[in-house]
């Protein structure tokens, strides 16, 4: 294979040509589809949360599918359900929407309790059961959920263990005045997501997520991402810290973040820039707090600047 950086910055330049100005974050949305995790985009309708999973799939060639969740919608709708059939006598299983390997789950926190349920097997384990039987989900596969911050009526909160599932938590935001009319001008005669190409195939996609494990992290970093994950636990502020789930996605989202950097090693930088993205919304303030108007990403900000960044040892002192 070719230089795992050169595929997945070919990827990215793809996915840019429908999401215009927001360089960053489509970086983070690749990050987390290179470390086989899942990904929170929470923001306001018609920023193009939908339209990053869709030009995601279509750059990668990966199979594509879409639950529009709602307060009516059934676990059984997700996972796919046995149906009986009279000829043969026996159960057939009919697959849901999960089963696709890039699934977009729009306005998850929509759904019941029991319904986002449905997707804690799948996101930790890559597998459903549907009455008993187990049945393994494609690879690659990512969950990418979107969720309105500003709509509460009709909606359920995610609860702690499904927001641990998700690697990254990341926000879109407006477009500049200047993108904006740059967005007005690819969609004048058509969207440009009808035009998107293919770039590279589901089977090199998965050959970069194996180069992912393989970028050196020494173990000097790996004590500063445990120390910051336990500075969360800590603060004053939270009334719940990041999991060891936590520090692992950290490690793995550090990983990719030093290969699309073109580097085969980690620093303490890439620790910082990502600490906020994968701790931010495993970090649950404390009602103490939040009166005083105190979020996670200061508690984040504030435990960044406490803990003692390594002297790293050189690469050959494994």
């Amino acid at each position: 294979m070719e230089d795992p950086r050169i595929v997945a910055e070919r990827v990215l330049a793809n996915v840019e040509h429908v999401i215009i100005g927001k360089t960053a974050e489509a970086r983070m949305a690749l990050v987390t589809l290179l470390c086989r995790g899942h990904l929170l985009i929470e923001d306001v309708p018609g920023v193009g949360k939908t339209m990053l999973a869709r030009a995601l799939a279509k750059s990668t060639g990966c199979g594509f599918s879409r639950i529009q969740f709602t307060p009516d919608l059934l676990p059984t709708d997700v996972t796919g359900v046995s149906i009986y059939q009279q000829g043969t006598g026996e159960f057939t299983f009919r697959p849901g929407p999960i089963m696709a390997q890039i699934v977009l789950a729009d306005e998850v926190n929509r759904a019941t309790p029991k319904t986002q349920s449905a997707l804690l097997e799948a996101m930790e384990e890559h597998q459903v059961t549907v009455d008993g039987v187990t049945h393994k989900l494609p690879s690659p596969h990512m969950v990418m959920a979107t969720q309105n911050p500003i709509e509460y009526e009709g909606t359920f909160p995610l609860p702690e263990a499904q927001l641990d599932r998700f690697l990254m938590r990341i926000h879109l935001g407006y477009p500049s005045a200047t993108d904006e009319v740059l967005i007005m001008d690819a969609q004048q005669e058509r969207h440009p997501i009808d035009a998107l190409q293919q770039v590279i195939s589901p089977a090199e996609l998965v050959e970069l997520q194996d180069a992912v494990g393989k970028i050196y992290v020494d173990p000097l970093v790996k004590q500063y991402i445990v120390s910051l994950v336990n500075a969360t636990r800590e603060h004053e502020a939270a009334y719940l810290g990041a999991s060891p789930r936590g520090s692992l996605g950290l490690m793995r989202a550090t990983q990719a973040y030093a290969m699309l950097d073109g580097r085969d090693f980690v620093e303490p930088d890439d620790v910082k820039a990502l600490a906020y993205f994968v701790l931010g919304h495993r970090v649950i303030v404390s009602p103490s707090a939040r009166v005083r108007d105190i979020d996670s990403a200061q508690i984040v900000e504030q435990v960044i600047e406490r803990v003692a960044v390594p002297g790293v040892r050189a690469r050959g002192g494994r």
